[in-house]
């Protein structure tokens, strides 16, 4: 039963992407089956298929050892702070150093021409497979790697002369995804390390996929026979090496200040709705409607408790129990409103409470940058490299935010497929 809902939630997403699309009869049927027949085949291979679990595996471990060289520096600075059994399970120690550790690593592959080499040829099977344009596949590519702000600068030359469905491919395929750099912090809250590196190639197919329903191409995209990848600016590679510190410190800093803000507000807010709720407990007792009255008194109202019911219909039709679609919608809700660190946050403080059916489709939803701060992060890095663009850029970013949270359910909702089999 649960398998028949999942496969129906892949007909419900494409549908609703389709519903919202621009111009319907513009949709290039062949590149939009086949970015979902990648996706899928990219989940059946690594989640299904025995010797695909094993590159998965084997990619996940490889990916693990070099999160523990953080371990080094990280003891070295903060000493007996960094020891869990002494200090606990400090964020600010554990997490956000091995965004700066993995940050310095990509600009070292960087600077040596690695990164641009395997965004390339990824990025050229991706074009000749979909028949998307030589720009578009590069950036949905360079995704799976870098950064929303980062993977425009891939194609930066052309940003320019994209054609509009171009330009919503990159901010789509942008939102759809996460950086390399902060996929050893949500590894640090203990989510499945696996299942991130999974997600993170699903993102560039599913991006495509919800980009090109939502805003079909219905210009003529300039074909540039030839791109020239961007090379490092930097010296030698000591110099990258610091750089990418730099850069990696500057985006952990952020996490945690961003971190200190949200969940402070939502503290703030919680205790709010905490007395709103007392309030109508007492008002619906007052009219007599007294089963109201005793679950506002005994079901304390929250922000996640608002955004579970929101979403939870939405964590259904991808394939979630009944009985956990309400803690899903919760993080569904906390990603696509506030950002994914705090929804991962939240799933791994309770995750060991969840089925593992139900793990693997959250972690798969929430793995992407698909929220409304982000729209502000592309209008500012996107209109920086190509300032005539800023006001596509502003127009088209609600929709950019509804394709990359349509991308996310639909890697969820087929790796929850392939994971039950």
């Amino acid at each position: 039963m649960q398998l028949l809902i999942s496969l129906a939630g892949i007909a419900i997403l494409v549908l609703c992407a389709i519903l919202l699309s621009d111009n319907r009869k513009a949709i290039n049927w062949r590149t939009v089956i086949g970015a979902l027949v990648l996706q899928a085949s990219f989940a059946a291979l690594v989640l299904y298929i025995p010797l695909g679990q094993k590159m998965l595996g084997a990619m996940s471990d490889g990916v693990a050892g070099l999160l523990s060289f953080a371990d080094v520096g990280i003891n070295f600075v903060f000493g007996d702070l960094a020891n869990i059994e002494k200090s606990g399970f400090v964020f600010a120690i554990r997490v956000l150093p091995l965004v700066i550790f993995i940050s310095a690593l990509i600009s070292l592959l960087y600077y040596f021409g690695v990164m641009q080499w395997v965004i390339k040829v990824l990025g050229g099977g991706i074009q000749k497979l979909l028949g998307t344009s030589r720009a578009e596949s590069l950036v949905a590519t360079g995704n799976i790697f870098l950064s929303q702000g980062e993977s425009p600068l891939l194609i930066r030359p052309f940003l320019a002369k994209m054609t509009r469905s171009e330009l919503f491919v990159v901010m789509t395929c942008g939102m759809a995804s996460v950086a390399g750099s902060v996929l050893g912090g949500y590894a640090g809250l203990g989510v499945e390390l696996k299942f991130l590196i999974a997600a993170s190639f699903m993102a560039a197919p599913g991006g495509l996929l919800m980009a090109k329903i939502l805003v079909p191409e219905q210009e003529t995209p300039e074909e540039q026979v030839e791109i020239e990848m961007a090379t490092s600016e930097h010296s030698n590679a000591i110099d990258a090496l610091a750089a990418g510190a730099m850069n990696g410190m500057k985006v952990s800093v952020a996490i945690g200040t961003m971190l200190i803000a949200f969940v402070s507000v939502i503290a703030m807010a919680n205790a709010g709705l905490e007395q709103v709720g007392h309030g109508l407990a007492n008002l619906t007792a007052t009219v007599g409607m007294d089963t109201v009255s005793q679950w506002f008194a005994t079901t304390p109202l929250s922000m996640q408790l608002i955004l579970g019911y929101i979403f939870s219909p939405l964590a259904f039709v991808v394939g979630v129990p009944a009985n956990e679609m309400m803690a899903a919608g919760t993080f569904i809700g906390e990603k696509l409103i506030l950002n994914e660190f705090v929804a991962f946050m939240d799933f791994a403080s309770v995750k060991q409470t969840l089925s593992a059916h139900t793990q693997v489709i959250i972690t798969f939803a929430l793995c992407g940058f698909a929220n409304i701060g982000s729209i502000a992060i592309q209008i500012g890095s996107i209109g920086v490299m190509a300032p005539e663009r800023r006001s596509d850029v502003a127009r088209l970013g609600l929709k950019a935010v509804i394709g990359a949270t349509l991308a996310n359910l639909m890697s969820a909702t087929l790796a929850g497929i392939f994971v039950a089999l």
